[in-house]
């Protein structure tokens, strides 16, 4: 379904995101996904106040879309009118685990009605009578299809306007389903999804638990992001999300096992519906903890690259690079005396050819040294994921033979741990959080490989060169 024409209620707030910079007087705003310059009319410039534009007429309501589809700014919450709870249906994919189905019932308010999807549990009988306890639905299914399946045969028995999806091993926070149903206020978001938190057991969170506290693969962040490829947060987990029956068609690609939530997202915004990630609102899932089971999912996250680069070649590229920032990669990864000030004037170069594009700023070269600038240190970022996480099988056999490499391998590792422990701050040393880093990697970079070799095809390996800026 093609998404309707936006038309953001009176009182709609947009804030300018944190990664926005302002330049040439509050005119130019550099940003956005992708990165790009956007100048302002002083029509416009008048309407925001303090980063904010709150909607109150033709003008602000075409300057806030317009600053939502750059994914320049987000919506300010508290701005966005309150829904009603009844109109959301919960489908809950089942194999198995009855006590924490009833958990995650449990932990959903009364309004809304609920569908167990059972997908050939061994303990079906447990299942159901969790969820007649809950008054759930209950609807058998007479082989495994796995969640995607699952999830889609729930949804053809939703007759509310939205659907959450929520995995069995989630509890929900009190007032998540809420905060994020104020999102569909925008006619044109089609998901919206909550910050995924662990939650710890009776005995504590261990070295492991206390890593994915901090480095989930499910929780994307603190910060509130428009939902797309090229976005700091480019996907979001079917682990909880709410939905725009209407915008989600058929649902979930069937034959996927792995990625099918990373698939959905992808398609609904290449329709040009909107996908927002709403870190206000939170949920809590049961993290793995043993090393075996938290390898084997990584390996499993890994594996699902490659039936997403069937499906959307151009997104699922591990890095992306424009020449100019690939040229200075590869002077420093040459690690000659030349190898600095060669990747210095290629910058430099690069900064010149952008400046003279710009011909609306006041200050070209100042707005043109931002936008490379942060090119280069994703650049620089994207490299040490190459060579640690989905390259590492080449990268430690040719480090064999270069030490040069080695040393680039050696020092990516490193750094990498390094910046993540001091970002994220865990209630884990360094020494412990440096290991579980690299075992993720090693884990998710194995089951890339695993899928790329399986389906005989590297594409899911491959770098992306974007030749514009």
């Amino acid at each position: 379904m093609i998404p309707p024409p936006a038309h953001l209620p009176d009182g709609f707030a947009v804030r300018l995101n944190r990664q926005v910079q302002v330049a040439d007087g509050g005119r130019a705003l550099i940003g956005g996904a992708p990165a790009r310059v956007l100048y302002l009319a002083q029509a416009a410039l008048r309407m925001i106040e303090d980063r904010v534009v709150t909607v109150s007429g033709a003008g602000t309501r075409t300057l806030a879309d317009r600053l939502l589809e750059a994914g320049l700014a987000d919506p300010v919450p508290a701005s966005l009118p309150d829904a009603d709870e009844a109109a959301v249906t919960f489908v809950v994919p089942v194999f198995g685990r009855p006590a924490a189905l009833d958990r995650l019932l449990a932990s959903i308010s009364r309004g809304p009605a609920v569908i167990v999807v059972d997908d050939c549990s061994p303990d079906r009988g447990a299942v159901m009578e969790v969820a007649a306890a809950h008054g759930a639905r209950f609807i058998p299914l007479a082989e495994n299809g796995g969640p995607a399946r699952a999830r889609n045969e729930g949804l053809k028995h939703v007759t509310t306007d939205f659907v959450a999806f929520a995995d069995s091993d989630i509890v929900l926070d009190p007032g998540a389903t809420a905060a994020l149903l104020r999102h569909f206020a925008d006619p044109r978001v089609a998901l919206a999804a909550p910050r995924v938190l662990g939650l710890p057991d009776a005995a504590g969170l261990n070295w492991i638990g206390r890593y994915e506290e901090a480095k989930s693969s499910l929780d994307l962040g603190s910060h509130p992001a428009t939902v797309r490829p090229g976005s700091p947060v480019a996907w979001v987990p079917a682990a909880f999300l709410l939905g725009r029956v209407a915008a989600l068609g058929g649902g979930f690609s069937p034959g996927m096992r792995a990625g099918e939530d990373v698939d959905l997202v992808w398609r609904l915004a290449e329709q040009g519906w909107r996908i927002r990630f709403e870190p206000g609102a939170r949920v809590w899932h049961e993290h793995r903890q043993t090393a075996r089971d938290w390898l084997a999912r990584k390996a499993f996250y890994g594996s699902s690259a490659h039936p997403l680069s069937v499906r959307h070649p151009r997104n699922i590229a591990p890095a992306v690079f424009a020449p100019w920032s690939l040229g200075v990669v590869a002077a420093l990864l040459a690690q000659r005396r030349w190898s600095l000030p060669v990747a210095v004037v290629i910058w430099a170069a690069a900064t010149w050819q952008v400046a003279r594009k710009l011909t609306r700023s006041e200050r070209p070269l100042r707005v043109s040294a931002a936008l490379t600038g942060a090119g280069v240190l994703a650049s620089l970022s994207q490299t040490m994921a190459l060579l640690v996480r989905h390259w590492w099988p080449v990268a430690v056999a040719a480090s064999v033979y270069s030490r040069r490499i080695r040393r680039a391998v050696l020092l990516a590792g490193i750094l990498d741990a390094a910046l993540e422990h001091r970002r994220t701050r865990p209630d884990l040393d360094p020494v412990r959080f440096g290991l579980a880093r690299r075992l993720d990697d090693l884990a998710y970079g194995g089951g890339v490989w695993f899928g790329a070799l399986k389906g005989r095809s590297l594409r899911a390996l491959l770098p992306l060169i974007r030749h514009r800026y």
